[in-house]
């Protein structure tokens, strides 16, 4: 109750972040490369990031995100963007870090004073001073701060004391505004937002070796210290000597740090800096009122300007807000008939029971929702697509409990409803358990080696695993036992639901069909089925979509029709005539190219803009072809994985039999579904990807439920054939395998007529693969285990202990 309380509270009160590909902008994902003297790791790419984030403030996006994906890459999100050219361009350039002296202060845009300060200010009078610089100043550590500082001080390690004093370079006088020459000088704000006049450029963060944020115990404060590196010395003294001939508190005693054109700081020499000497040594300190991330920060930002890492752009998405807007209507719609369609076929074949789940079912939704807006999750359009699966797949647990609930109920084994509900969560919950865990290795693979969106589908698909366990064996348990407990339902327990079996279990029983008797014949059947998937891939070939091969995908919807072939005419005379054109969803028109440009895309774009009589962009999808071979290779080491893992786990919790016919039925599935995508010519992406491995998720579940049922009739018919345990168990699981299949393509079905291109295909995958997979489970997995057991035959395993008495019995539990 706690639970469902506090879903319902977060529902209420906070929502989940919506994907770009569901709120529309643009997505870059940069890789940092290595460099002569800097390697591309964690801390490198951390500094970069920092230097990215001030360039995305600095183009006005609203609430851009900017987050390290691994050690070398940088995944930047930008809402609302539809041309990303200038966000590329600002992202793709090398930090550069550069040490100005100060001129004097910029005061064209400025009312002038009524007092014109003299030349050179008496020594008791001090300059005009600028705002004091917020957070990283406040007040200098040693020596003491002067009225006309920043309150950021360079203070040298040790000085050598002049024999002379030379004179100064020419400089101009105190507070006096030098006139900007064009091309040379910069006027940039300070940290304060005070426009100071910069000289050229006096050195670059090449000639600085590092920078440092320590603790200094004996002036009680933080300081970042400067190394120096081949003339950088010798140009900081230079600069620091210059500097130190001011008048104390004179802007033109200050040295500007500016990284891409935002100084980051300008500090004051000290007046223990003799003039023409300067601070030597190659060391340098800067002081002031810091605290320990201000401090760091301020290191982070000189030390990445000084050891910068070239960045590259290995993916970049952009979708329009309308294709979001339509999957979220498409998925809701879908959602809502996937599961109106789902509760009535529950409430009919499991009448008063069926309706508790559906309320369980309801519970599961708002948990799931619940448990996204909470963790933070992003929701994307994959991750829709798996939260609407995770619904159908939610009923299988109560399918599992009910069918073995009605067997215990009709068949005699149980007087009341009471003792058969408790006997169908208790028998069921080996099956539910094993076919969860298996569903969510295939969530975990999605997670850990699929990118962009579809690691979405993975999260979601994870949530909406536990989200059921919890309805099902919690919420559904508490429900149906109130309801079992009612007086007038137990005087009619027709209404229950659990009184009767349903048609398919009466129609197996009447007719008991011997299906495993000739278990080659299935066998050849299946490969006559894969060979002619395999036949479709050798043939036809596949076709790989852009997150495999690399390269870009442009979707438009024009305003006016365009013919395919006009379209094709039109993008060739701009640049690209061996371009794919293709026509897509309802009159729209994409655009696939290995090699195309931020620019060559815009000129495509600009070109059907015009042919259509105006042009929406749909999406525009770039993949580096170092991410495409990487994504290609995930993808294979996620199916191996997978595979391995499924085996691994079935041959633990049952027999190495059991797990090779697993297996192999999953190895039938994935080509069968391959093969048929190559016969009809559709692309294989990342949504396939997750739906490939959903499937093999489900199957393994699907296989788990009749294996479980495998075990439990061997060791209870002890003596008897193997293959006629295996063909009772497929009698008794046949139900409730048609039963969760009808279910979960109510919802699926829904999803390819609703969901647009952008769904259609994910959803197509799975249909298909739960219809193979719901044959290969009972017509592939357990003939090949029968002939497997045939030529290594073992005894049935034990039977487990179990406690003969039920709750029913009122010596059950504590005694008084």
């Amino acid at each position: 109750m706690l639970i469902l309380v506090g879903s319902g509270f977060v529902t209420l009160t906070a929502s989940p972040n919506l994907g770009l590909d569901l709120e529309g902008g643009a997505q870059i994902v940069l890789e940092t490369q290595d460099t002569d003297t800097v390697e591309a790791n964690a801390e490198s790419t951390d500094r970069a990031l920092e230097v990215l984030r001030r360039r995305v403030d600095a183009l006005g996006v609203s609430e851009p995100s900017l987050s390290r994906s691994g050690d070398r890459r940088i995944i930047v999100e930008l809402p609302g963007v539809s041309d990303p050219r200038e966000a590329a361009d600002a992202l793709g350039r090398t930090a550069q870090l550069t040490v100005h002296p100060v001129l004097g202060y910029d005061t064209s845009g400025q009312v002038p004073p009524t007092e014109t300060p003299p030349a050179t200010p008496p020594a008791e009078t001090p300059p005009a001073t600028p705002p004091a610089t917020e957070g990283s100043v406040g007040g200098a550590i040693a020596p003491e701060t002067q009225d006309g500082d920043t309150g950021t001080d360079v203070v040298a390690g040790s000085t050598p004391a002049p024999s002379e004093t030379p004179a100064p370079s020419e400089t101009p006088a105190p507070g006096e505004t030098p006139a900007p020459e064009s091309g040379e000088q910069l006027v940039l704000p300070d940290e304060s937002g005070q426009p100071l006049i910069l000289a050229p450029t006096a050195m670059t963060g090449e000639e600085i070796n590092g920078a440092d944020a320590i603790y200094d115990v004996q002036r009680g404060g933080w300081l970042v210290t400067l190394d120096f590196s081949g003339s950088g010395g010798d140009t900081w003294a230079q600069l620091t000597s210059d500097a130190a001939c001011q008048p104390d508190g004179d802007p033109t005693r200050r040295i500007a740090i500016v990284l891409d054109e935002t100084v980051i700081s300008s500090p004051n020499v000290t007046t223990s800096v003799q003039c023409g000497v300067g601070i030597r040594g190659g060391q340098t300190e800067i002081t002031g009122d810091f605290d320990e991330e201000e401090a760091k920060d301020l290191a982070a930002l000189v030390e990445g300007g000084a050891l910068p890492v070239d960045v590259t752009t290995i993916e970049q998405r952009v979708v329009g807000p309308t294709l979001g807007e339509a999957a979220i209507e498409a998925s809701a719609w879908a959602a809502i008939i996937g599961m109106a369609l789902t509760a009535i076929f529950i409430g009919v074949a499991y009448r008063l029971v069926g309706l508790m789940a559906v309320i369980a079912l309801v519970g599961y939704a708002l948990m799931s929702y619940a448990a996204l807006s909470a963790l933070g999750a992003t929701l994307t359009l994959p991750g829709l697509a798996g939260f609407v699966l995770a619904i159908g797949m939610a009923v299988d647990a109560n399918v599992l409990i009910f069918e073995r609930a009605r067997e215990d109920y009709v068949d005699g084994k149980t007087k009341s409803l009471r003792g058969a509900v408790q006997s169908g969560f208790k028998n069921a919950l080996s099956a539910i358990a094993d076919s969860n865990v298996t569903t969510l290795l295939a969530a975990g693979l999605l997670f850990f080696l699929a990118s962009g969106p579809v690691r979405g589908f993975g999260v979601t698909l994870t949530i909406g695993v536990l989200a059921s366990l919890l309805s099902a064996l919690v919420l559904s348990r508490v429900l149906v036992e109130w309801l079992v407990d009612r007086r007038w339902l137990n005087r009619h327990p027709d209404a229950s639901g659990l009184a009767h079996h349903g048609r398919v279990r009466l129609w197996l029983r009447r007719r008991n069909p011997q299906l495993m008797a000739r278990p080659l014949r299935w066998l050849l059947i299946s490969s006559v089925a894969v060979v002619l998937a395999l036949g479709g891939i050798l043939l036809r070939g596949l076709e790989f979509g852009i997150e495999f091969t690399g390269g870009r995908l442009i979707e438009v919807s024009p305003t006016e029709v365009i013919d395919v072939d006009d379209a094709r005419t039109v993008v060739a005379d701009a640049g690209f005539p061996t371009a794919i054109v293709q026509e897509s969803g309802d009159d729209d028109i994409t655009v696939r190219a290995s090699d195309m440009s931020d620019d060559d895309a815009a000129t495509v774009i600009a070109a059907l803009d015009d042919a259509g009589g105006g042009a929406e962009l749909i999406r525009d999808e770039l993949i580096g072809p170092s991410l495409g071979d990487e994504l290609q290779r995930n993808a294979l080491i996620a199916l191996g994985v997978a595979l391995a893992a499924q085996l691994a786990y079935l041959a633990i919790r049952f027999r190495w039999t059991f797990g090779t016919g697993a297996v192999v039925a999953l190895f039938q599935n994935v080509v069968i579904t391959v093969g048929i995508f190559a016969w009809i010519g559709k692309p294989l992406d990342g949504m396939f990807l997750a739906a490939l491995l959903t499937i093999i998720g489900y199957s393994v579940n699907d296989t788990v439920v009749v294996f479980d049922r495998v075990r439990e009739t061997w060791t209870r018919k002890d003596g008897e054939r193997f293959r006629d345990v295996a063909n009772t168990a497929i009698l008794n699981t046949l139900p409730r395998s048609v039963n969760t299949g009808a279910s979960t393509l109510f919802i699926l079905i829904a999803l390819l007529v609703l969901g647009g291109d952008s769904l259609s295909d994910f959803a197509l995958a799975l249909v298909l693969g739960i219809l193979v997979g719901t044959y290969s489970s009972n017509f592939t997995a357990v003939p090949l285990t029968i002939m497997l057991e045939d030529k290594k035959p073992a005894p049935p395993p034990a039977p487990k202990k179990v406690d003969k008495r039920s709750r029913e019995d009122p010596n059950y539990g504590a005694v008084v």
